[in-house]
């Protein structure tokens, strides 16, 4: 047997507090070597303070954090074999492409002749051959973040931090740059530990991820673990769109009261005469919205047992017109008792 990954990062027991505030609160995480590990979680949830401590930026108020087997709570930023990646690029205007990226390699007293072939060996990685004598204000938004990238990556660190690198781009190039990102984790094998809001991006991109919610750390995983199987039920509801139905009508339809999640992508539109066996659920109610969005239509149905599911339906043959039709009318709806998941934890 392979023996399994060590430990890139452990936060041990870690907490930061800014006065009452207790914006990371008793964190215990393993992230291993040569993984592409997400922070995801909303906006005040913690994740980027818990980056910030990696990166040496911030200090814990209570525990530790530890790097490749070495304790470095208290290390300041230069000693930890880490670098990092903004939103904002933070690149020197006055200098041109290559000469961002060789920055910290002068500064490290490399040769000349080194740094050259470092530069032109990084800027064929992250697909911008040829564009070192520019200046970052002759380069697009997306080209702009390939050379923060870049300047990052020829360190050669054992581990890269990004904080919500993409934010900045519009959603074409941000899809593009997310593909581009995991194939360039995979050429240069470190890991990478990614901040973000956005449960689509982590989700297409990392190895695992670790779901954040008021400095509180709900769910680690893999993607599809993380969204086929919430722990909890802000996880169920942050991550992808999901229905949690609880208490009498969880009873009425399944038999048991315990709150249960169903994604809308497992539910499907059935005839209201249609046979149902013992390995699916059934409801009826009337359709409230509908909303045709190209390649599936979006329900909102309002079940006689008095909550709402939306349910999304690929438009395989129906037109907009012929999926419209449906708002205001009865319907019924089935779905697989294996894709009913429990949630115990709210």
């Amino acid at each position: 047997m392979d023996p399994l990954p060590q430990p890139s990062i452990r936060f041990i027991e870690v907490s930061r507090h800014f006065g009452e505030v207790r914006a990371v609160d008793g964190i215990s995480l393993d992230i291993l070597a040569g993984e592409f590990f997400t922070l995801l979680g909303p906006s005040g949830s913690g994740k980027t303070t818990c980056l910030r401590m990696v990166a040496g930026f911030d200090r814990p108020t209570a525990g530790r954090i530890v790097l490749h087997g070495a304790d470095v709570s208290n290390l300041p930023p230069y000693e930890r074999d880490v670098n990092t990646v903004f939103q904002d690029y933070a690149l020197f205007p006055h200098m041109t492409v290559a000469e961002n990226i060789a920055y910290g390699l002068r500064i490290k007293k490399v040769p000349a002749p080194e740094r050259l072939q470092r530069v032109t060996e990084t800027l064929d990685l992250v697909r911008l051959p040829g564009l070192g004598d520019r200046k970052p204000s002759q380069l697009s938004g997306g080209q702009r973040q390939r050379v923060a990238l870049a300047r990052a990556l020829i360190n050669r660190p054992r581990v890269l931090l990004l904080d919500e690198p993409l934010g900045a781009l519009d959603l074409k190039l941000r899809q593009a740059m997310q593909i581009e990102l995991k194939n360039i984790q995979r050429q240069v094998g470190i890991t990478f530990v990614y901040v973000t809001h956005d449960q689509e991006e982590a989700l297409s991109m990392s190895d695992r991820l670790a779901v954040f919610n008021a400095g509180k750390v709900e769910q680690v995983g893999a993607p599809a673990e993380i969204y086929e199987a919430p722990e909890t039920t802000f996880v169920a509801g942050f991550v992808g769109v999901s229905n949690l139905v609880e208490g009498e009508a969880a009873r009425e339809i399944t038999g048991s009261a315990e709150t249960f999640s169903i994604r809308p992508e497992k539910i499907r539109i059935v005839a209201a005469d249609a046979p149902v066996d013992g390995e699916v659920y059934s409801a009826t109610g009337t359709a409230v919205e509908v909303v045709y969005l190209g390649m599936f239509t979006r329900y909102l149905v309002s079940l006689d047992q008095g909550v709402d599911l939306t349910v999304a339906v690929q438009n395989l043959d129906a037109t907009s017109r012929e999926v419209g039709a449906a708002k205001g009318q009865r319907i019924r709806l089935a779905w697989e008792r294996a894709h009913v998941h429990r949630i115990g934890r709210t």
